[in-house]
This record gives structure tokens, sequence and C-alpha cells, in this order.
């Protein structure tokens, strides 16, 4: 038996030239072809975008993407014209294939090729010029880490989905529950320990969200490491464009942000569906204003600033002007939040009645504000208007002006840094929003509205003749 092999492996010499020691190994044709190259992460500073996509497709191109067997995956081992030696073959716990005749060979990190080459030397004991065929059918789950702006870093075992041979970056991304809203997807950095050599590449995500480049999502080898950056300057446009991707992390996550400043009720808000506070969809800046009162009328809405931490522990400070919102209809400085976020709202320092009156009207200020009107108005009291309710329009809404008024009425404040103003405004009910002479009610404004000189007169009068009409009292009983 042994010598009618022998005498089946006696091939034509040109065939032997072909392939060497006769030895083949290959990928199914859904896999990657090989790539290698070194590239480092940390040179693709101050590139720009332009330069990245292109620095990153030739990159692409040296990437050593050959597959290294490891126990789990099951191959089929073809020995030319010897069927019987010929079959699947699933790697052992131990790295090794149990062959027939020959028994265990080790396959644990050689490629596919070096594990035919390996089996072709076990079988020259049996065979003449083995020709041996290596052909992997289906990939071992792979371990890979993944660490910096994701919402869940750390290591993860990963199967290929649908008709994949390996799963992809963005696969892995997606298992580690997205990235972050801080994350740099022009910069991702893909470490590969290959042959003991290690490579790190630079990936540009964004080359395949914006411009489906799928070259940018490679396919995974065991071992892999995926680490994504924290962008130096983030473009609020951008960031809002990732967070609407399926990189982002799910909307399902209930997150905890705080705004501070120039709102009416500042804390901290917990959103999503488990929360207390329930948002559809992204959480966004005026979402969590609208949640913590509104803005105040004395808010500069030009400066508003979002302090974000990133993974590293370093803080980045993003610039929203919701003015350009208000104005222009720019719904990208609508910044969407993350967990931990903090809106910082600053105050205004020459803020005009004008854009006062603008702001006020917004949906992120408050629907109504509390003003108190007290004196000689019909219905005295607690009287909620709203936001953009001028000075007379209060006295109005508390019924007018009663016999008794005087035009000249006083308006208390209680400012931000907690000192009480009072000014006297003379009222004209024909006159327009004016800084001066009808200026805007804000939230805990108190309206005097005093006595005209007839009326002190009378009271004037009343309180002198009182005493005296308490003492004849008595007498005009018995008269």
């Amino acid at each position: 038996m042994k010598n009618k092999l022998k005498m089946q492996q006696l091939l034509p010499a040109s065939l032997f030239s072909l392939v060497g020691i006769g030895v083949i190994g290959c990928l199914p044709a859904a896999a990657v072809a090989e790539r290698s190259v070194e590239s480092e992460w940390s040179n693709r500073a101050g590139l720009s975008d332009g330069a990245i996509v292109a620095q990153a497709n030739a990159a692409l191109g040296g990437l050593n993407d050959s597959y290294v067997l490891g126990a789990g995956d099951l191959v089929s081992v073809s020995i030319f014209n010897v069927p019987e030696y010929s079959g699947q073959q699933k790697v052992l716990a131990n790295g090794t294939l149990n062959l027939p005749v020959v028994g265990m060979v080790s396959v644990a990190g050689l490629t596919l090729q070096s594990a035919g080459a390996a089996i072709a030397s076990a079988y020259q004991s049996e065979l003449r010029y083995p020709a041996v065929t290596v052909v992997l059918e289906d990939a071992r789950p792979l371990r890979v880490a993944i660490a910096g702006e994701v919402s869940q870093p750390g290591l993860y075992t990963l199967k290929a989905e649908g008709d994949a041979q390996f799963p992809t970056v963005a696969q892995a991304l997606q298992t580690a529950g997205g990235v972050t809203q801080a994350a740099d997807l022009h910069r991702v950095a893909l470490r590969r320990s290959n042959g003991g050599q290690s490579q790190t590449i630079t990936l540009d995500l964004w080359a395949l969200l914006n411009n489906g480049d799928v070259n940018q999502d490679l396919a995974l080898r065991d071992g892999d490491a995926i680490v994504i950056g924290a962008t130096r300057n983030v473009d609020v446009a951008e960031s809002n464009r990732l967070s609407a991707s399926n990189l982002a992390a799910s909307v399902e996550q209930d997150i905890v942000v705080a705004v501070v400043g120039e709102v009416f009720r500042p804390g901290a808000y917990e959103f999503g569906g488990a929360g207390e506070q329930v948002s559809r969809g992204r959480t966004t800046v005026t979402q969590v204003v609208q949640t913590a009162g509104g803005v105040k009328p004395s808010a500069d809405i030009r400066n508003i600033q979002v302090r974000r931490a990133t993974r590293s522990g370093e803080e980045q400070l993003i610039d929203i002007d919701l003015w350009a919102l208000l104005q222009q209809g720019d719904i990208s400085q609508d910044l969407v939040l993350q967990q931990g976020d903090t809106v910082l709202i600053p105050v205004a320092t020459n803020a005009t009645p004008n854009e006062i009156a603008q702001l006020t009207a917004a949906n992120f200020s408050p629907d109504e504000v509390s003003v108190n009107v007290v004196g000689e108005v019909e219905r005295p009291g607690l009287l909620q208007v709203s936001p953009n309710t001028t000075l007379n329009q209060a006295v109005l809404a508390a019924g007018g002006f009663n016999r008794r008024s005087s035009e000249t009425v006083e308006l208390i404040r209680l400012n931000p840094n907690g000192t009480v103003t009072q000014r006297q405004v003379e009222v004209n009910l024909s006159e327009g929003l004016d800084d001066e002479a009808n200026p805007l009610v804000l939230n805990d404004d108190v309206i005097v509205v005093g006595r005209n000189g007839r009326a002190r007169f009378n009271d004037g009068v009343e309180g002198l003749l009182s005493p005296v009409l308490r003492l004849l009292s008595p007498l005009r009983l018995l008269f």
C-alpha cells in the first residue's frame, strides 16, 4: 500500500517547479488579501483629513493580513492524489491536527501556507513529493482588545456575522457599546502582532461613514487591539453626525448630564428610557436646558460651553452658539450630549432689550415666569406670565390701574449676584418695549403700584379724623 501511494505521487517536474516543495496554503476567496505595513498612529498628528485618508489607504495595502491558525479553527487538508489522507480537521486545544498515519502535527501560530509545509514535511516519510493544500473552512472566535473612547472598553471574543469570514473593526466597536462623542474616528489605531512582529496602522472611519470607504473596515485577527483616542478639536456638526451613525453609543443607555449657570433650576438630570427624565432619541443641549427650567433672560447663549471628560482623564471644552441656532437655524449648534457632560451657561454683559426679547421667546426659555404686582391695581397678587412680558403688560394682566393709582410704579428686582435693585418707572401704556420706559419683567420681579396725590390726601385726612370719629361713635348712639 505504501509503495502504491508513493507511485501516485510521481508528478511531472514542471508541476514541482510551480509548487516548490509541493506545498500550497491558501485562504478562501472571501478572505481579505495579504497586506503588510508599519505606520505609527502618533505620526498622524497635524495632518489634514485628506492627507490622513491618503496615508490610511496607502497603509492598508501593506498590513500583514495573513491568518494564523489556532485552537478551534476548522481547516480542510487536501493531499494531491491521496483522497484517503485528505479531509476536514479541527485544530485541537494543544494547537495540533490529528492526521491519518502521521498523527499529531503542530500548526498553532502558523499561516495556512506554513501549515501546509509542516503537514507535507510530516508526510514525506510516507509519500514522495506530497503536495498539500490547506484551506480555512471556519475560523475560531477571535479575542480582540478595544480601548479608548468606547462605551465599554475591554477584551471581547468575536465571531463573524452573516456570510463574513472574519469580524471587522466596525463590528467590534458595536460590540463594545459604540464610540463616545469624544472619539476621533479620523485616527483609529489598529495594532496587530503577527509572526512575532508588531504593526500599528491608522484607520479613518470617517471615510467609511461619509464616503462609504469599506477598505477602512478591516477584517480582524486574533489578538488585535483597537485604540480610539479623543479628538483634539471638537467639530459640533461632525459630533452630531457621529451620534446618528451605527458606530455611536446606543440611544437606550441612560445618561446623567449637569447644567449650571443662567438657568432657573441648575443641577444634574437623568435622561433615557429608564430614567425619570424620558428623552426620545439623542439628548441635546436645548433639551437639557429646557429640563432645567429654561435659560434666564440674563443668559449669554452665544458663549455656552460643554465640559466633557475623555477616557484618558483629559477635559474637552466645546463652544456652543445657540444664538446662531436662534437667528440662522443652525441646528448643528444643538450638540448631542453624552454621559457626564456639563453644560455651562454664563451671564450676558451687553445684551440689548431686543436680544433679550428674542431670547425669552425661544423654546429653550421657560414657558412662564412669576411676577408679583401689588398696590393700586384691580387684581393684585402673584401672576404667571410669559417670559417676554413687559412691565406694562404685567400691570394690565393684574387688571390695570384703579382710580387710586399713580402712573409711576416701583420695580423691585433680585439680581443674579444676590443684590436687590429698585427703580421708578413712569408708566405709559402706549409705550413699546423699552429698557427704561417699559422693560421686560423677570422671574420674581415685584411691581409696586403706588397711590396718586388725591388718594394720599384722602387717606391722610381719614387717618387724622378716624380717632375723633371713634370717640364720637358712643355719642351718636345716645342721640
